[in-house]
């Protein structure tokens, strides 16, 4: 599931296919932005910003977003598509015909293109990046200590931090021992945030993310997925429900009854 971690690595591998060259093959395969032809323009970097991806090219920025089923993939010449071309929302190639590598995203959920001067309408309500070079921790925990809602909704807020995604506010709150349902303002902030940092660093350059330590294929959560199964701590048995800011906005939580109060 792309989260914080997995779209810093996917910046960085685009990163080291598309920076410092030439666009050669350029095309956006939905409806605002097909026309768009950057193709001469030079790939100044990619960045990540929490769960938004920024490839800056020329004056202008391309806005992708992996949602749940996004991904970007790096191609080399003849080399085959591992996905359906109907799912290719943007290619950007650099590099001539004989010699060429294409960044092909594949089921992105918000691809945009738009200059990089008005790139704070799609990302500058972000809370601070908790892999970004703007992270503040304090203003992180400040953030959440002021949200009334419930802790798994408040941390899923990428106003308040930017990065998390449903698998880490799942374990960070078991990690803390507290229930999803509680409200944030009772908590400590401060503590809850250094946990969120320290486990999604870990993982930041990990190839198989885990919480428990344990990169054998089952045994990396303590909570997230395992509704109705045994607690690795004590053997309750792990509860699930949904929480939300919104019914549209409802993910599901995990939950060890016991271990967390």
């Amino acid at each position: 599931m792309p989260e914080g971690d997995s779209v810093f690595q996917t910046a960085r591998m685009l990163h080291a296919a598309l920076a410092g060259h030439e666009v050669t093959r350029f095309e956006l395969r939905v409806p605002r932005a097909a026309t768009a032809d950057l193709t001469g323009e030079t790939v100044h970097d990619v960045t990540p910003r929490g769960k938004h991806l920024l490839i800056h090219i020329g004056e202008y920025t391309l806005h992708s977003h992996l949602k749940m089923e996004g991904r970007w993939q790096v191609y080399r010449p003849g080399e085959r598509w591992r996905a359906p071309a109907f799912q290719a929302r943007a290619i950007v190639g650099v590099g001539d015909v004989d010699r060429r590598t294409d960044a092909v995203g594949f089921e992105l959920a918000m691809v945009e293109l738009l200059r990089t001067a008005d790139e704070d309408r799609v990302v500058g309500h972000l809370g601070p990046d908790l892999l970004g070079p703007d992270w503040d921790p304090v203003v992180a925990a400040q953030n959440l200590a002021a949200d009334p809602r419930p802790a798994h909704v408040a941390l899923l807020d990428q106003r308040n931090l930017a990065g998390l995604g449903n698998e880490y506010a799942n374990e960070v709150l078991f990690v803390r021992g507290i229930l999803p349902t509680r409200p944030t303002t009772g908590i400590d902030a401060p503590a809850l945030v250094d946990t969120a940092s320290r486990m999604i660093r870990a993982n930041r350059d990990r190839p198989i993310r885990t919480f428990t330590g344990d990169t054998r294929r089952g045994q990396g959560n303590w909570v997230y997925g395992r509704g109705g199964r045994p607690c690795r701590r004590c053997g309750t048995s792990i509860r699930r429900g949904e929480l939300g800011a919104d019914p549209t906005a409802e993910r599901i939580a995990f939950w060890c009854p016991r271990c967390q109060r």
